[in-house]
C-alpha cells in the first residue's frame, strides 16, 4: 500500500474553486450556517448532541442482522442510483449493481426514465454491463436478445425457429422509479410505490439548491470498503480531520469544528474551512459560503455531497454488497462547467486526490475498524456528543429498521 503521507503532500491538496449556484433563500440559509460555524470557530466549539451514544459492536458484524438491513432499508425504499446527468440524452443508459440486484436505468427517446433488473428474461444474462452509455435498443450479448429502452422485449435472433410466447409477458422486469430535482430514485423491490416528496420532505428544498440537473460528469469510480455503517460513518464528523488526515483533508478544514441539522432519514454536516477562520473578523455577509464552509449533503442510506456549493464536487454513493464486511462505494467527480481540453488535466488531479484521501485514509482506517469489532464481540463503541451526525445516522436507521419491521427479520442491537 502506498505510503499516504509522502503520496499526498501538502502542495497537491486541490483548491477550492466557488460557484454561484448559492442564491435567494439558499444563499441565506448558507450564510446562516456560516454565522454559526464562525461562532465556533471563535469559541473553539462545535454542535453537540444531547450526550453520548453507545452502539453495540454486533450490529458491524451479526450476519441476520445484515440480511435484515438488506431487506428492510436498501430494497423498500427509494435509493438515489443515479443523477440525471448520468443520463443526459435520448437513449442513454446507467448500469449498476445495488445490493446484489444488477439494474439498468434508462432514458428513452421520448426522454423518459425507466428502471429494470439488469436480466435477460431469456436465460437470465446481464444485459449491460456496469456503466454508462448509450443505444437504441438494449441487446443480451448471451442470444441477442433485444429490448427498446422502456424494457419491452422487442427482437429474438432466429425468431422463427424459437417457438410461439407472449412478447408482452417476456419484457424485463420494472421497478420503480422517479426522477427529482437532478436525482433518479429507483426501488429495487418491484411493485413498492415511492412518494419521493414525502421521502425527502424539508430537505428537498436544500437538494434542489444543488441544481444537480446543471451538472457534468467527469469521472466514476468503484471503491471497495468495510461494513457500510463503518464507511458512512467517516462522511458525517470532522472530529478525526487533524489525526487521520493531517496532510490533506486538515490543510483546508478545522478539524472538530462543525454544525449539524437533521431532516427527517437524511442530514447535512458543515465544517469549518481555514479560510473561515483567516476572515474571522470580517462581515459574515460579505465572505462567500463556497469558499468558507465545507458542506456534506448526505441523503440516506447512503449517498454523500461533498463541496456541493462550489465548481467541481465529489458524489459518493455507499452501498453493501452482499457480504456483511464489505461495501461498494461510488465516488464521482462532477463539475458544474462542461468538460474541456483546458480544464481536464486539472479535473483529473481532483479526482485521484479525492480518491487517494478516501481510499487509502479513511477505508483503510475503516477494514481495520472492520477487524477491530469482530475482536471484542459484546462490547459497545461510544460516539460522542460533537460526533451528532454519526448518531444521527445510528437513530435513523435503528428508528427504519423497527418502523418497517417485518417478521423473522433481525433488528438492532440496543446497548
Amino acid at each position: 500500500m502506498a505510503d499516504v503521507a509522502e503520496k499526498l503532500q501538502p502542495e497537491v491538496v486541490p483548491a477550492y474553486i466557488p460557484s454561484t449556484v448559492l442564491q435567494g433563500p439558499a444563499r441565506e440559509e448558507a450564510i446562516d450556517m456560516m454565522r454559526r460555524l464562525a461562532e465556533h470557530v471563535r469559541n473553539k466549539t462545535t454542535d453537540q448532541a444531547d450526550g453520548n451514544w453507545l452502539e453495540p459492536v454486533d450490529n458491524y458484524a451479526d450476519e441476520e442482522l445484515f440480511r435484515a438491513e438488506v431487506e428492510t432499508l436498501f430494497k423498500r425504499i427509494p435509493l438515489p442510483l443515479a443523477l440525471s446527468c448520468e443520463l443526459p440524452g435520448k437513449n442513454s443508459y446507467k448500469a449498476i449493481e445495488a445490493v446484489g440486484v444488477p439494474v439498468v436505468i434508462t432514458r428513452d427517446a421520448k426522454g423518459e426514465v425507466h428502471a429494470m433488473l439488469n436480466v435477460c428474461r431469456h436465460r437470465g444474462a446481464m444485459i449491460c454491463a456496469e456503466g454508462t452509455g448509450s443505444s437504441r435498443a438494449l441487446t443480451c450479448p448471451y442470444h441477442a436478445w433485444s429490448y427498446g429502452m422502456d424494457g419491452q422485449l422487442k427482437g429474438i435472433y432466429g425468431e422463427s425457429t424459437f417457438g410461439d410466447f407472449d412478447k408482452d409477458e417476456r419484457g424485463l422486469v420494472r421497478l420503480p422509479v422517479e426522477e427529482v430535482a437532478g436525482l433518479i430514485f429507483v426501488c429495487l423491490t418491484p411493485g413498492i410505490e415511492m412518494d419521493i416528496d414525502a421521502w425527502l420532505g424539508e430537505f428537498k428544498p436544500i437538494v434542489e439548491s444543488l441544481k444537480l440537473d446543471e451538472l457534468h460528469l467527469f469521472s466514476s469510480r468503484m471503491m471497495p470498503g468495510p461494513n457500510w455503517k463503518v464507511v458512512i460513518e467517516g462522511y458525517l464528523e470532522g472530529y478525526h480531520f487533524a489525526s487521520l488526515h493531517p496532510n490533506t483533508v486538515f490543510k483546508t478544514n478545522l478539524s472538530n469544528t462543525a454544525i449539524f441539522d437533521g431532516f427527517g432519514a437524511h442530514e447535512r454536516v458543515a465544517f469549518a474551512l481555514r479560510n473561515l477562520e483567516a476572515n474571522i473578523d470580517e462581515p459574515i455577509e460579505s465572505l462567500d459560503p463556497s469558499a468558507n464552509v465545507g458542506s456534506i449533503i448526505w441523503l440516506f442510506p447512503g449517498m454523500s455531497f461533498a463541496g456541493s456549493w462550489r465548481e467541481r464536487m465529489t458524489c459518493s454513493l455507499v452501498l453493501p454488497t452482499t457480504r456483511v464486511d464489505e461495501s461498494i462505494t461510488e465516488q464521482r467527480v462532477f463539475t458544474r462547467s462542461p468538460i474541456t481540453d483546458e480544464n481536464r488535466e486539472d479535473l483529473g488531479v481532483f479526482r485521484d486526490f479525492f480518491y487517494d484521501v478516501t481510499y487509502e485514509e479513511d477505508y483503510i482506517t475503516g477494514y481495520g475498524v472492520q477487524k477491530g469489532v469482530r475482536n471484542v464481540s459484546g462490547t459497545t463503541q461510544i460516539y460522542g456528543r460533537n460526533e451528532p451526525g454519526v448518531q444521527y445516522a445510528h437513530r435513523t436507521i435503528n428508528r427504519l429498521m423497527k418502523e418497517n419491521h417485518v417478521d423473522g427479520f433481525a433488528l438492532p442491537q440496543e446497548a
